[in-house]
């Protein structure tokens, strides 16, 4: 059973995720994640226009007519999402919280998914795999989804990536779509995930905050890292200290960026304080973009 309150934020998610999946996301979804390949349909006969190669000889010799092969795209595919709900997470100075922006995304590309009759499935993770749901199809299985990243409670507070891919290496027993969605506070990933890239279709979404670039000038201030509880005091009214934290953040940044493009890994970044949709969109036609 879940609460009132929970339920209310499920159903807020799905009424939101749903009208921009209709609009918009279902045809870019489709367009952008191509089956696995063409099975066989039927056998008709053949009509003028018809490729040569597509006649059916052992029919054809059988019947004293010309008749071909119809073949259908194996549109069939399995989404499966990893998702960090470390204690940085929790962190989101505007509106929202990462893990709640996480929630979000994993929200529109569910329900696309399953617009596409695609399954999707979903670990959580920390400095280890703590929730796993077996990638199923339908409505129902995406608000499952949903409803345990909102009310998850994690066990652990760190960050281990490598873990989660370690995880989806082993129970993914044909190509997917995985989608890896983190702020990445986390080193040594690198050599797993790349691994994971070579069988699957592997997609980072990073997640941040407006906070890890840019410190009000609010003078002495105390912050926590969440993941260790290490404590340290900084200086906000100084414009050095200001300016170095600043070129620290875009530094890291960068450095994601290269990071996913030396693997040929598709990135999309997203905010707390952005319109993730419009990322996600952008996402969609750049990626549909490279590939034709």
């Amino acid at each position: 059973m879940i609460s009132k309150e929970l339920a209310k934020k499920v159903r807020y998610i799905q009424i939101m995720t749903n009208k921009a999946v209709n609009d918009v996301l279902a045809g870019e979804y489709h367009s952008v994640f191509k089956g696995q390949g063409m099975e066989f349909d039927e056998v008709r006969e053949y009509q003028p226009g018809d490729e040569i190669r597509t006649i059916d000889w052992n029919v054809t010799a059988r019947t004293g007519h010309p008749y071909v092969k119809r073949f259908r795209e194996e549109r069939e595919q399995t989404l499966l999402f990893l998702v960090d709900l470390s204690a940085s997470g929790r962190f989101g100075s505007v509106k929202n919280t990462k893990s709640e922006v996480a929630t979000e995304l994993c929200a529109l590309l569910a329900f696309s998914a399953i617009k596409n009759n695609d399954k999707v499935g979903l670990v959580v993770f920390t400095e280890t795999v703590e929730l796993f749901i077996p990638p199923a199809k339908g409505t129902s299985h995406v608000l499952r989804l949903i409803s345990e990243l909102l009310r998850f409670e994690p066990q652990h507070r760190g960050t281990k990536i490598t873990a989660a891919v370690d995880y989806a290496a082993r129970i993914l027993n044909r190509r997917s779509i995985v989608v890896l969605i983190s702020d990445f506070f986390d080193s040594d990933y690198q050599r797993a995930l790349g691994i994971l890239s070579r069988r699957h279709d592997v997609i980072a979404a990073s997640v941040n905050d407006a906070r890890e670039y840019e410190l009000p000038n609010v003078g002495l201030l105390d912050l926590e890292d969440p993941e260790t509880g290490a404590l340290i005091s900084v200086d906000t009214g100084s414009a050095a200290v200001r300016k170095r934290y600043k070129a620290q953040g875009l530094a890291r940044a960068e450095e994601l960026r290269d990071t996913f493009k030396s693997m040929n890994i598709d990135h999309i970044e997203v905010g707390t304080s952005d319109d993730y949709l419009l990322d996600l969109i952008r996402f969609f036609k750049r990626r549909e973009k490279q590939r034709r």
